[in-house]
């Protein structure tokens, strides 16, 4: 008997205290509670991306405005995976820690359960006055007292295994929901990711597409410059030609005594005084033009907007010296007003007047055409003009029309 005791003694002495019920580890709580702030500031920056490229594309088309704009949201896409990866291999790593402690804390509770069965076995076998037995085998006063002693003990370990093996039931019963709760936020998160996947995958098909936009704006453009040059240098070619034949006529009269041309209708002084060829909106003006893309333009007159078919009135009196087509520029008519001044009127649908006639100021020349250049119907407008006494230049047209617009 005695021995006995001291073996449940030595049970009772070295009975392992319960561990507590691990919670979330707050230094890695708080991680994740960050990473999920930089998600929400993510999406928010992307959504206002977003509703910028609705913007964008409400206006006029700006290739180049779209690919900044669709690069920025790769890398928001980018950061939200990163963001989320985050997230999932810190919840992993909860699951993990978690399920470890629900093996440990299965193992723990089948022992004490392996212990308790035993020591209820042995109760039963003993019976209700074991106890009772115990205390009446007693020698002496002083053996009665060591023996009560030892009951108690032995009490207070069945009362503490009781407790432990009800705490470790408890404790699994938390894990498994801990556990539970991790797996379906790693669930959700891994939804969460295929959907940004799919997110990020949508916006490089976008990228790809507003790449291939402006590298064809781009040839386009290019492309656009090179016609314009070409074009200019024909047009420039032909006034030259134009004002050659017209001095060598001027000296032909003037050898033959027919006396010189009539007086110019067109001079420096009418600057600001003319009446516009149609009334439309201005597209383009004189001079350099730099495009988003950073490509500039040159134009050598102004582009007036309006739609096809409007009467396109000559701004003074002259002959038509030029009344087709002309190559890059379509049916054009060119008047000239003496003294080495020209009005060039381009891109028209059709032509109202012929070549080697006399106009009045206000009469109709053409109609507006222009439907298949890339700024849609419009005529150019040009005045070409002699600078000091030398072959005639291209001349902001703005500052010979009545007053529309600002000075550029």
């Amino acid at each position: 008997m005695g021995r006995r005791l001291v073996l449940l003694l030595v049970g009772v002495a070295f009975l392992v205290p319960v561990p507590p019920a691990s919670g979330q580890d707050p230094e890695l709580q708080r991680q994740i509670q960050e990473s999920q702030r930089r998600l929400e500031a993510i999406r928010e920056e992307r959504n206002r991306l977003q509703a910028e490229m609705a913007q964008i594309a409400g206006r006029v088309r700006d290739a180049s405005s779209e690919l900044r704009n669709i690069e920025q949201q790769l890398t928001a896409s980018r950061s939200v995976l990163g963001e989320l990866d985050f997230q999932a291999e810190a919840i992993a790593a909860q699951v993990q820690e978690t399920t470890a402690e629900l093996l440990r804390t299965r193992e723990e509770l089948s022992e004490d359960k392996a212990v308790l069965h035993r020591r209820v076995r042995d109760i039963y076998k003993r019976g209700p006055l074991h106890s009772l037995k115990v205390l009446l085998g007693a020698d002496s006063f002083a053996d009665l007292l060591t023996r009560y002693r030892y009951l108690q003990l032995i009490a207070s370990y069945d009362h503490a295994l009781v407790d432990r093996v009800e705490l470790l039931e408890m404790a699994l019963e938390e894990h498994g929901i801990q556990q539970q709760e991790s797996l379906a936020e790693l669930g959700r998160l891994r939804q969460a990711k295929l959907g940004e996947v799919a997110e990020l995958r949508s916006v490089e098909r976008d990228r790809q597409q507003a790449l291939e936009q402006v590298q064809n704006e781009e040839r386009q453009t290019q492309d656009r410059l090179e016609q314009l040059d070409a074009d200019e240098a024909q047009l420039t070619t032909l006034i030259d030609d134009l004002e050659r034949r017209r001095l060598e006529e001027e000296r032909r009269r003037a050898l033959s005594g027919l006396g010189r041309e009539g007086p110019s209708t067109l001079s420096g002084t009418d600057a600001g005084s003319l009446d516009w060829p149609v009334e439309g909106d201005l597209i383009y003006r004189f001079g350099r033009e730099q495009r988003p893309n950073g490509t500039v333009l040159r134009w050598n007159g102004i582009g007036i907007r309006a739609p096809t078919g409007t009467p396109v009135q000559a701004v003074r009196a002259g002959s038509v010296v030029l009344a087709g087509p002309f190559e890059g520029y379509g049916p054009t008519v060119v008047l000239s007003h003496g003294g080495g001044f020209y009005t060039l009127y381009l891109y028209l649908e059709e032509i109202g007047v012929v070549q080697g006639s006399q106009v009045e100021a206000g009469q109709v020349v053409g109609t507006v055409g222009g439907s298949q250049t890339p700024e849609g119907p419009h005529i150019e407008f040009q005045i070409r003009a002699p600078v000091a006494g030398g072959a005639p230049q291209a001349m902001d047209p703005l500052q010979w029309l009545k007053g529309r617009f600002p000075s550029p």
